[in-house]
């Protein structure tokens, strides 16, 4: 299981510290949310933010894009240091031609999926993408509750992806108490933003937050 911290819940006046105290831990990832107060009701960070983030870490950094119109965006924010650009397959109208840019542009591609879409609307991708993101929440803020008809389907995405390299993350809601559940289910990422950045020690919440996930899978 891999852990990605979402630093949209991490106090931004001490990100560089809290970035730290998270890779010293152990992530794997981070998670890093885009929105443009247009696709999802909220503003957060742009292009600069990113170029900063990549200079202060060496863990690869998953830009979550949730704007209108992506692929206009796509090579700034590989520019600017992303590793994994994901996103929404609400958003793209063009979906194949968004994944190929990212990939072309030198990054992994990765698609979301909000919690009322369907993860067969991915049947014709699937050999174009590195990541899914299964949204456990509705986007726009951290601190929501978990929606669990994510687990069916984390299931099924997992049948109708067979055995392609394709990491399956999830973001919403997650905590150690439903960890080993989402891991059941053949989630591969646990994107994880208050139950990491609003415990008292971050570290401590990444090791436990894996340790939850450490059950075995179903046959």
């Amino acid at each position: 299981m891999k852990i990605a911290p979402s630093i949209l819940s991490a106090d931004f006046a001490a990100l560089g510290e809290a970035i730290a105290r998270v890779e010293a831990a152990g992530a794997d990832l981070l998670h890093v949310d885009v929105m443009d107060g247009h696709f999802v009701p909220n503003l957060t960070i742009g292009p600069p933010v990113i170029e900063s983030i990549r200079k202060r870490t060496r863990l690869p950094l998953d830009v979550h894009l949730m704007i209108e119109e992506p692929e206009r965006w796509v090579e700034t924010y590989i520019k600017s240091g992303a590793d994994y650009v994901t996103v929404h397959v609400e958003a793209s109208a063009h979906l194949e031609r968004t994944l190929t840019l990212i990939r072309e542009a030198g990054a992994r591609a990765g698609v979301a999926l909000n919690p009322s879409t369907p993860p067969e609307i991915l049947q014709y991708v699937l050999d174009d993408l590195d990541l899914v993101l299964v949204m456990s929440v509705n986007p726009g803020f951290g601190g929501q509750s978990f929606i669990p008809t994510a687990y069916e389907k984390i299931r099924r995405l997992r049948t109708m992806l067979g055995d392609r390299p394709v990491l399956v993350s999830v973001d919403g809601g997650v905590k150690a108490d439903n960890a080993g559940p989402l891991a059941q289910a053949g989630a591969t990422v646990l994107v994880a933003g208050s139950a990491i950045f609003g415990a008292p020690d971050p570290g401590v919440a990444v090791t436990a937050l894996r340790s939850a996930s450490e059950v075995p899978r179903r046959a």
